[in-house]
Parts: structure tokens; sequence; C-alpha cells
């Protein structure tokens, strides 16, 4: 493949990347050899002039297999699954879904995010409990799997490297916004984890990323689409974001939200919400 400043100046002017492309940048970004001012350039030029579907899933399939990729025991087949939101204030969602969803006889193994523009992450609202340590190696996370059946845990150097470093860039170079870049982040972390079926949470409105219903139909036709390809059943939810969900917004009272919601209580769209996509 040619030279990163190539590539970046080709997606500059619009023009469409190679797959062998897309790889050589996602194993620059992993290895380190690409420097910052380039990862961020490229990402500014794939915001600008965006991605194909092909594009765009040969970005989430590189990102995907930057690291290792999570094996599971065969009797778990049919029983993995994961939801992921495009993030909204006060969405503490995954901390009440996952527990309820192995409740159910589910294996959650979520790979998740901190949080991105002015939305939380769900790592950081774990992170308010003393002493937990959302980073888990493969291992931990199939005992954990096996014990009580759901974990949440971020992105590492062996789960999805190429992500964390994207992820926080993104951040700091208003790309966040990015419908391919929004797409190949959220999937190929799902991808990894081998997951038999997916839902998507789809925020718009004033306080999610994208305002209008129209723009996040866009972005759930991309994240299902790509979701296909990959081969996991992929479904999504269009949900209003007009202002927060449940009554708590901030890390330490939003995890005892959930708590309150995992024990019949809390806000009632908060429930409804978690009813819907379990």
């Amino acid at each position: 493949p040619s030279p990163l400043p190539t590539l970046i100046r080709k997606k500059r002017d619009g023009e469409r990347l190679e797959d062998a492309e897309i790889r050589s940048f996602v194993r620059g970004v992993t290895e380190g050899t690409a420097q910052q001012g380039q990862i961020g350039a490229m990402l500014m030029a794939v915001r600008l002039r965006g991605m194909d579907a092909a594009e765009t899933l040969a970005l989430t399939r590189a990102m995907a297999t930057s690291g290792r990729t999570l094996a599971w025991p065969p009797a778990w087949h049919g029983q993995l699954v994961d939801k992921h939101s495009t993030g909204g204030v006060g969405d503490k969602v995954s901390l009440a879904l996952a527990p309820a969803l192995a409740a159910c006889g589910c294996k959650v193994p979520m790979i998740s995010g901190r949080g991105l523009g002015h939305t939380g992450g769900t790592l950081d609202k774990l992170e308010a409990i003393p002493g937990f340590r959302v980073s888990q190696s493969p291992e931990e996370m199939q005992h954990t799997l096996a014990r009580v059946g759901c974990c949440i845990v971020g992105q590492s150097a062996e789960l999805v490297p190429a992500d964390r470093v994207l992820y926080g860039l993104r951040d700091v170079t208003a790309t966040v916004d990015s419908l391919p870049l929004i797409t190949a982040s959220i999937l190929s972390k799902k991808a990894a984890e081998r997951l038999s079926a997916l839902v998507l949470d789809v925020k718009f409105g004033e306080a999610a990323l994208y305002p209008t219903q129209e723009s996040a139909r866009e972005l759930a036709r991309s994240l299902v689409e790509v979701g296909a390809h990959l081969g996991i059943r992929t479904a999504a939810l269009l949900t209003r974001m007009e202002q927060p969900l449940g009554r708590a917004v901030g890390n330490a009272l939003e995890v005892l939200e959930a708590l309150e919601c995992l024990q019949g209580g809390g806000p009632a769209d908060l429930r409804h919400l978690v009813t819907a996509l379990g």
C-alpha cells in the first residue's frame, strides 16, 4: 500500500480507499508508526468526504482484528448478546440491561467506551464504584461470564487497540459525529466479541449526536447493514434524547439509579427503555 500521506491525500480528494489501504492505515495506528497528526488528518478527511459501505465494512474489520478476537465455549453459541447506545445525557441503560439479560440466561461480553463529546461513558460511571476495574483480559472476561453471565470492560492493548487510539482522537479533532467512524468504532468492538445478536439504541434529538430522526435513521441503517455483513444478527431502535434519561446525571448518581432500576424501581422512562431493548 501507498505511504500514509498518499492515503490521506486520496481520501481528502474524495477518492475511495482500497481494503489493503485501509488495513495499512489501521496497522499504522495500532503499531504506533502513524503520527498523531496523520491520524487526525485522516479522521478529518473521512469526516468531510465520507466512506461508502464497502470502505466502512473494511475499516470495521481491520479495527476488529487489530487485537485479539474473543473465543467462547461451544455451549454458549446463540447465547452471546450485547447492546450499544450512541449515547446521551443520563443514559445508564447498560448498567441495568447487562445483568438483566444475564438473569435471563444470556451471556453479555460488553466492550464499552468512555465519555465522548457531551455524552457520559459507561466505563466512567462504573469507575465511580471504588475498586471497580474496567480492564480485563479475555481469560478474565470468560471467567466472569461463566460465573455471573455479564461483564462490562474497556478497549485495551489486547482488545480492539485501534479503536482505543481513534476513539480518543475523535474527541479532540471534532470528528465524533462521522457516520463511518461511529459505525466502525461500535461494530469493531462487537465483532471482536463474536456475538450472536446485537441491539442498538440510536438516539436523536437536542441532546444526542444526531439532532434529527432522519440523520439517526441513516446511522441505524449503516450499523444494521455492516453488522449483517459481519455475521451478527443486528437490530436498531430509534429513541428520543430531548432531555436526560431518568432523573440522575453524574457517574456515581447514575450507578445508584441503575441499581434502583434492577430492584424494580427507578424512573419509568429508564425502566421502559431497558425493557424495550431487552
